[in-house]
């Protein structure tokens, strides 16, 4: 019985010695140069790294390219970008959004939300997930949530 209290201790400082580590992705990314957007587009290939569409579109009249986070506003699903429909829709309950994050339809009581981009100093496009930005708090005015082309 003691060299099983031993074994345990052991073990027990094993576990404090090599804990389990998460790894998450970086909170800041680049993601292209901005002319390599076309008009109209929504970037999906960093959805599974980073969970973020890139998007050059229009909000409020003026052209801009910004990152929206993929996360449903409604239950925190992901939704998926329908290129035929040019919409994102939620595969839980049914929540759309508009190519700018607009909800639409269904039961998302607010649009998606953005997170900050700009240029860096290279040029290519700087996606920073630390800060986002609600539209319904007024926020997608903030400079800092998209990068005017």
């Amino acid at each position: 019985s003691l060299a099983m209290a031993n074994v345990m201790w052991l073990l027990g400082l094993a576990r404090f010695m090599f804990p389990n580590i998460l790894i998450e992705p970086p909170t800041l990314f680049k993601v292209g140069f901005p002319d390599a957007l076309s008009d109209g587009q929504v970037e999906t290939k960093f959805i599974p790294q980073f969970g973020v569409w890139i998007v050059r579109s229009q909000y409020d009249g003026q052209p801009m390219i910004f990152a929206l986070k993929s996360v449903c506003t409604h239950l925190g699903c992901t939704p998926n970008w329908l290129e035929a429909e040019q919409k994102f829709k939620c595969p839980c309950h049914g929540s759309g959004f508009y190519k700018d994050g607009i909800n639409f339809e269904g039961p998302a009581p607010r649009p998606l939300e953005r997170y900050a981009i700009s240029v860096a100093d290279d040029g290519q496009l700087l996606v920073d997930k630390s800060r986002t930005f609600q539209e319904e708090l007024g926020q997608w005015k903030d400079p800092a949530s998209f990068v005017p082309v």
